[in-house]
Order: structure tokens, then C-alpha cells, then sequence
């Protein structure tokens, strides 16, 4: 087990050590600040001891003059301790935050490259927690962990020395004394370390919690939930409070098990050395001296020892960081892969079976379908029979479990993804709006569209209208996803995005749902004409927009079941019939 953590905690620095790495001249300053404030601490005992020892033997040799040297060089000690413990206080420090923002960085834009999959799996909190208090640990990791090893190195050695020189066989002692500190408080200082990852999970779950609830407010209100979501946050924030407690229980024994090693060492030091002034083989110099130095070298490793709950939490906050690093990004996210250019708007599905990660069920099997440049092509029918899944595997939101999707003859897992959904448009049935202006949204599909661009856009999309209505227009701020707005005005600003981006092909996925049917007509009208000699693959469930679509599938739990014209579904009389009679009655 400790060579299992040895190489655990071994391979984790090593995933840190590139990030230390690029800040090494501000760090070798750092840790060459961090010797210089060792001087002061080190030399006063020696000062003592030679006033000591002077003043023993005559008090004439104790002269002004030698007291103004010590004085003098305490003080230009002092002065350069402050200076180097002001240069670690700021460059130190921000040479940290510098880290944590580099990590930050690449984490996030780590994030992005992941696959809907992930995200399906995990919990938003949980990634934000590993975004923020994690890596803050890490930040003062960063800092603090490079000064505490020299700072205490130089401490130890110089201590060691200094008592070999003044009493070998005390000397000897002590350092005999110090590994049963280690060994002791060991144990305590592995529980702390699980306690504090605990501590950073718990955490996780109630950012994760409180996104939830917050998020969902509306329909908290709605429902008159807000006691059973106190409840459920009361019960997060107690599990938190325990691991707390436990994480404390454990510091508590550390620190005592530390202050009685510390009476051991210094009752010790004070025996053994009147033992030696006694026999004469010790001046009362050298035992002063002495039990200053023991003063500065149980500090030395107090401050080692503690430090290990520092390099607890971050190395818990690296770990954290390398478990998100460490999952693939989606084949392609970083570029690889073939651009074919200009893309032209054939899909085929040749043999495609699907099923989400983690189950055993098949959302559809053996799927075969072909979608000619420029086609327009509806997916109707009852909920479950996998219409969305199949829009959200063109632009390979996930991989086929089986089988190939081409896109004008090349299979899609060949092209980067930069390449494949930038040719791809899409109007998700679950709107989603960012928080901003209505500009900034509209823009979004192309940031450095200008506002003649964006205006037509809105205009085709039938927003124009509401937008111009509004106090400050196309700059009216939108709230939280969009909570401003209805839910129509909502997915006519995300159609925009569409006709802003012009897509050689269109997956519009309910896109007209939430409207009215006067803006219905008109956002229909508009997208029919966006849809010429593009390839568009529509679902819906009001089929009367799709009467005009060049071929419509019917789409069940067993595949395919029916495919033709509206024309020829209808006079067929089967299940698209029926769905049509059935919506034609409501």
C-alpha cells in the first residue's frame, strides 16, 4: 500500500512538473528568497551563545564593540529576510495563481473537447468544483511546496551540523529522536488525505445540488418544492459537515501527536544537556545555543509535518485535475482528420446501429438510409423510435455503436470535427440561449458578422419584428437562458443562429415547436426557402410543415417502417395516415 501511494503521489508530481517547470526563473528566485530567510533564525543562537560564553569567562571580553557587530549583523539578517519573505509573499504567490490560471485553462479547453457522452455522465457541479476550489489547492501547492522543502532542508542540516559541532553525542540523539515523529504521525496524515478528497467530492455534489435547484427554480415554485429542495441541500450539507468533522478528528491527533513530541524533544534536550554542562563537557553558551537551535529545529519539522496537509489537498487537487485531463476528447476534436472542403450535403447511413454508453438496449439496428444533395427529408413518428439520436449522430455528437455515416462519400469518423459541424446547421429542440444581448446569440454561429447581417438574419427568421420592439433592441440583455423571453421569441433567435451561419446542411429538430401558428407560418415560410438546394433533415411532429419535404420517413422501434412522399404516405393509408388523421383531429 505506501508503494502503491509512493507511486501514485510520484506520477501525479510528474504530471504537475511541466507546469512548474515554466515558471523557473521566478521559482529559483523564489527558492533562493526562501534560503535567505533561513539566516536570521539560524545565526541569532549563535549570536547567543557567543555573548553567552563571553560574558561566562570575563565579563571584560563582552565588549561594545563586539555587541555592535552582532547587533549589527542580526539586523542586516532582518533586513534581508524581509526583503526575501516580501518577494515570495508576491512574486511566489502569483507565480501560484499563474499556475492554478494555466491549469484553469487547459482543463477548460480540455472540457470542451469532450464528448456529449461524458457530459451525460457527469455532473456539472462536480466539473466546476474541479475548475475552481481544486485548483486553488493546487495554486498554494504550487507556491508553498518548493519554499517548505528548502526553508526546512536548510534548517535541519544546518541544525544537525551546528549541534555535531557544539556535542556530537547530544546531536545524535535528537536526530535519533525525530524519525518516531514521522513514523507516528503517518497514519493520521493518510486518513487526512482521504478525508480531504472526500471533502472535495462532497463539495462537488453540492455545487452540483444547488445548479440543479437554482436552475430549475420555476419549476421548483411551481410544484411548491422548496422544502423538499431545503431538505435534500440539508442533507448534502450534513454529509459535507461529517467528512469535515472526520477530517478534523484526524488533524486533532496529528497535532497532538506533534506537541507531545514536541515536550519529548525539548525535555530532552534540557536533560541530556545539564547531564553534559554538569561533566563540564558543555558550556552554558553551547546549552543555550542548544535549546535555541532544538526550538528552530522542532519548528523546522513541524512546519515539514504540517506541510503534509497542504501537499494532502494538493495533491488531491491534482489528481482531481489529471482524472478529468486523462478522458479522451472526441476522435478529431483537436483538428486531425481530413477537411473535405466545400461540402455538398450527401448523407448515407450505411448498416448504422446505435446504443447509448452503458446500456444494452439499441435505440434502432441496422439502419439504412440515403439522403441526396439537396433533399429535403422529414423523420416522423412516435417518441422513442430514435428521430433526435439519429440528428445527433450526423455531427457525430456520438459515435455509431456499428455500421458508417458518410457525408459525400467519406465516412465521418474520417473528418476532423471542425470541418464536419461547421457545415452543419442546427435547431435543437431544447432551445438553449446564453447569457447576454440578443446580438450576442444571434452572432454566435459567426462572431464577426456585421448588423446588417444579423438583421437579415432575424428578419428571415421572423424575430426581426419583437426584437426592434424592444426597448434597447438587438442590445437587450436576455437573462439566464434566455429567461426574458418566451419561448417562441426563443427558438426564433436560435433559428437566426442558423440562417446567420449558412449551412450546406440543415437538421432542424422540432424547430418550429414552440411557436404560435401565425409565427409558425412565417418562420416556415423562411425556412423553406432557406432550404433550397441544401440538404435538410426535419423533425416534427406537426406534420404539416413537412407536407412539401421531397420524402419523409416513418420511424418506429423497429426502423423504417413506411417511406415516400406526403402524397404517397397518405394514399398508402398506414401508420403515417393515421398520425396525420390524428393531428388533423387535435
Amino acid at each position: 500500500m505506501k508503494s502503491e501511494n509512493f507511486q501514485k503521489n510520484r506520477a501525479l508530481l510528474r504530471r504537475f512538473l511541466p507546469y512548474l517547470r515554466s515558471e523557473y526563473k521566478v521559482l529559483a528566485l523564489d527558492l533562493f528568497c526562501a534560503s535567505l530567510t533561513t539566516g536570521g533564525e539560524i545565526v541569532l543562537p549563535l549570536i547567543v551563545r557567543q555573548i553567552t560564553n563571553a560574558s561566562v569567562e570575563t565579563v571584560g571580553s563582552l565588549t561594545v564593540s563586539l555587541i555592535l557587530r552582532v547587533v549589527g549583523l542580526y539586523l542586516l539578517l532582518r533586513v534581508i529576510d524581509a526583503l526575501a519573505a516580501y518577494y515570495m509573499a508576491t512574486k511566489g504567490h502569483y507565480m501560484g495563481v499563474r499556475i492554478e490560471t494555466a491549469m484553469r485553462n487547459d482543463l477548460f479547453r480540455h472540457m470542451q473537447k469532450l464528448s456529449f457522452s461524458y457530459y451525460d455522465n457527469n455532473k456539472i457541479g462536480q466539473l466546476m468544483s474541479r475548475l475552481t476550489s481544486d485548483l486553488f489547492d493546487v495554486a498554494e501547492f504550487a507556491h508553498h511546496m518548493p519554499e517548505e522543502v528548502i526553508i526546512t532542508s536548510i534548517k535541519i542540516v544546518a541544525c544537525f551540523v551546528i549541534f555535531l559541532c557544539m556535542n556530537g553525542w547530544l546531536a545524535l540523539l535528537i536526530m535519533a529522536f525525530m524519525p518516531f515523529m514521522f513514523l507516528l504521525t503517518k497514519r493520521n496524515r493518510t486518513k487526512m488525505r482521504d478525508a480531504f478528497k472526500d471533502s472535495r467530492h462532497r463539495v462537488g455534489e453540492i455545487n452540483a445540488g444547488t445548479e440543479n435547484s437554482l436552475l430549475g427554480i420555476r419549476v421548483v415554485k411551481s410544484f411548491a418544492k422548496e422544502e423538499s429542495e431545503i431538505e435534500k441541500f440539508l442533507q448534502d450539507s450534513e454529509k459535507y459537515q461529517q467528512i469535515k468533522k472526520n477530517s478534523y478528528t484526524y488533524m486533532g491527533r496529528f497535532q497532538t501527536t506533534i506537541r507531545l513530541f514536541d515536550g519529548g524533544m525539548y525535555i530532552l534536550c534540557v536533560a541530556a544537556g545539564a547531564f553534559f554542562m554538569r561533566a563540564g563537557k558543555t558550556t552554558p553558551g553551547d546549552f543555550t545555543a542548544m535549546l535555541m537551535m532544538v526550538n528552530t529545529l522542532i519548528g523546522s519539522v513541524r512546519r515539514l509535518i504540517d506541510f503534509s496537509e497542504q501537499f494532502s489537498r494538493g495533491i488531491t487537487g491534482i489528481e482531481r485535475f489529471a482524472e478529468v485531463m486523462d478522458v479522451a476528447g472526441e476522435p478529431g476534436c483537436d483538428g486531425e482528420g481530413m477537411d473535405p472542403g466545400e461540402i455538398g450535403g450527401e448523407i448515407e447511413f450505411k448498416d448504422v446501429s446505435f446504443r447509448y454508453e452503458g446500456t444494452d438496449k439499441y435505440v434502432f439496428e441496422h439502419l439504412n438510409l440515403k439522403i441526396h444533395r439537396g433533399e429535403s427529408v422529414a423523420i416522423v413518428g412516435p417518441s422513442g423510435g430514435g428521430k433526435t439520436t439519429i440528428c445527433n449522430l450526423i455531427p457525430r455528437f456520438y459515435p455509431c455503436t456499428e455500421g458508417e455515416i458518410t457525408l459525400d462519400g467519406n465516412n465521418i469518423n474520417d473528418l476532423s470535427l471542425g470541418a464536419l459541424r461547421r457545415g452543419i446547421g442546427i435547431v435543437q429542440q431544447d432551445v438553449y440561449l446564453f447569457s447576454g444581448t440578443i446580438r450576442e446569440n444571434i452572432c454566435y454561429s459567426k462572431p464577426d458578422a456585421s448588423d446588417e447581417e444579423i438583421r437579415e438574419a432575424a428578419k428571415r427568421a421572423g424575430a426581426a419584428e419583437f426584437i426592434e420592439a424592444m426597448p434597447d433592441g438587438y442590445d437587450t440583455y436576455i437573462g439566464e437562458r434566455g429567461v426574458k423571453l418566451s419561448g417562441g421569441q426563443k427558438q426564433r433567435i436560435s433559428i437566426a443562429r442558423v440562417f446567420l451561419k449558412d449551412p450546406p446542411v440543415l437538421i432542424l429538430d422540432e424547430a418550429t415547436s414552440a411557436l404560435d401558428n401565425e409565427s409558425e407560418r412565417l418562420v416556415q415560410q423562411s425556412l423553406e426557402e432557406l432550404m433550397k438546394g441544401r440538404t435538410t433533415l426535419t423533425i416534427a411532429h406537426r406534420l404539416t410543415t413537412i407536407r412539401n419535404a421531397t420524402e419523409i420517413l416513418v420511424l418506429t422501434e423497429d426502423g423504417i417502417v413506411e417511406q415516400g412522399s406526403h402524397r404517397e404516405l397518405i394514399e398508402k393509408g398506414g401508420l403515417y395516415s393515421e398520425l396525420y388523421a390524428l393531428y388533423a383531429t387535435i
